[in-house]
């Protein structure tokens, strides 16, 4: 891949090109087409301005029941003190600001028949066009002896917010010593690099503050993204300490018991002083409330509108929705909420969306002045979202430290940056 290709990518240049995605303004309509977004994550919030920017006449409103947004992207950071989690923390008065409606409340139904959404206190709201962006929602009990009691034991901190503040607690508390084991889930899931940043990052974290202590990964797959550039750190700085257990070599857990912090699996038990367990995830709730997954429990979706497969005039971006190669991460819901708002736009005027071009750059860091990334190009081919070929990359395995240095600033100038055009 080019360098200047390569560095447009990662530097997180996002609001060009969804400039660039959108079609001339609608032309006049007889009254004002409605859309309605729930969820005011990365994806929703940012199809509901990107709505607002393709055509000004189209009546967004957006539905979320939180004040703030909690991002996940650097909440591993907020794990190990490197962060507080106010940090982490948005409002929406700049998404108001744009004449988007906040609905402050909870979406319970979806009548896709009638268009209209359900809210908590029973109030419909009819739309032309829907937009899903639920984010995930963890699979409860799909890991025997997972359940919601349980996570208070063994906090998933795979939602941002008290139980990134509770898996901090627990390694605060933990004696020097102490093991930390970390479960890995199979895919797919929110965000592949997390864990091995999340492993990278407490490992630095012990061995700065309880070096006589170890991290364990269990692993329910035999690879992951970005491997080798975390094995490779891994060895130069966590030798010892940190230990990564595949799927061949029995990594996969069975089950758990809270009451020991035990992980099971097929090859023997590990009790661990502090255990994170990442579950199996599906889409959020509202979802499956509105007919749009599959039995995978994700939304199927047309690669070039993000309409569902199964419910017309209902679109689903984000984590939710299978997205072919496009990994489950903030860079990529941005983007595809981007395209999606531009076949919105053109939908409601009768014209035919044009093919998207959509982007992924995902940064982890490996110590706090150590960071990799993989970026990547994707497009519709053969009813999926598939990777231009030649298009992406990764951070280059033989770097000198100065580099991987640069990588991390650059890590905190792409959070800036999209955290700012979302909700800024």
């Amino acid at each position: 891949m080019k360098s200047s290709r390569r560095e447009f990518l990662k530097l997180g240049v996002t609001v060009s090109v969804g400039a660039a995605l959108f079609p001339a303004r609608a032309s006049a309509q007889s009254t004002a087409a409605r859309v309605v977004v729930v969820g005011g994550g990365f994806a929703g919030a940012s199809c509901a301005r990107a709505l607002r920017q393709a055509d000004p006449r189209i009546v967004v409103t957006l539905v979320e029941p939180n004040p703030t947004f909690t991002a996940c992207p650097f909440s591993n950071a907020v794990i190990v003190g490197l962060r507080e989690l106010r940090a982490q923390q948005f409002t929406y008065e700049r998404v108001a600001a744009d004449g988007i409606v906040i609905s402050r409340t909870t979406a319970t139904g979806v009548d896709p028949q009638a268009r209209s959404v359900t809210l908590a206190d029973g109030t419909r709201l009819p739309y032309d066009r829907l937009v899903l962006a639920p984010g995930i929602e963890i699979r409860w009990n799909a890991l025997p002896g997972y359940d919601q009691a349980a996570a208070a034991q063994m906090p998933h901190a795979w939602q941002a917010g008290e139980q990134t503040l509770l898996l901090r607690r627990q390694l605060e508390a933990m004696d020097d010593g102490g093991l930390v084991v970390i479960s890995a889930p199979a895919n797919p899931f929110r965000c592949p690099p997390g864990p091995y940043e999340r492993a990278s990052l407490i490992a630095n974290f012990l061995k700065t503050k309880k070096p006589k202590s170890k991290l364990i990964v269990l692993d329910a797959k035999d690879a992951f993204s970005k491997q080798r550039l975390f094995q490779q750190a891994w060895s130069e700085l966590y030798p010892g300490l940190l230990e990564w257990v595949p799927l061949s070599k029995g990594g996969s857990v069975t089950s758990v018991d809270p009451a020991t912090r035990t992980l099971v699996t097929d090859f023997g038990r590990h009790q661990a002083k502090v255990a994170n367990v990442i579950p199996p995830q599906k889409a959020g709730r509202l979802a499956d409330v509105a007919g749009v997954t599959d039995r995978t429990g994700w939304c199927p979706i047309d690669p070039a509108t993000f309409e569902s497969k199964l419910q017309p005039g209902v679109h689903v971006i984000g984590d939710a929705a299978i997205a072919g190669a496009m990994p489950k991460s903030a860079f990529a819901a941005n983007s595809q909420a981007k395209s999606c708002a531009a076949a919105i736009a053109r939908l409601l005027t009768g014209a035919t969306p044009s093919t998207p071009k959509l982007i992924n750059t995902c940064y982890s860091l490996v110590a706090p002045d150590y960071g990799i990334s993989v970026a990547g190009v994707y497009q519709p081919s053969g009813g999926q979202i598939a990777e231009v070929p030649g298009s992406g990359g990764v951070s280059p395995a033989d770097a000198p430290r100065a580099t991987r240095a640069a990588e991390a600033v650059l890590a905190e100038a792409w959070f800036r940056t999209i955290t700012d055009e979302v909700f800024g």
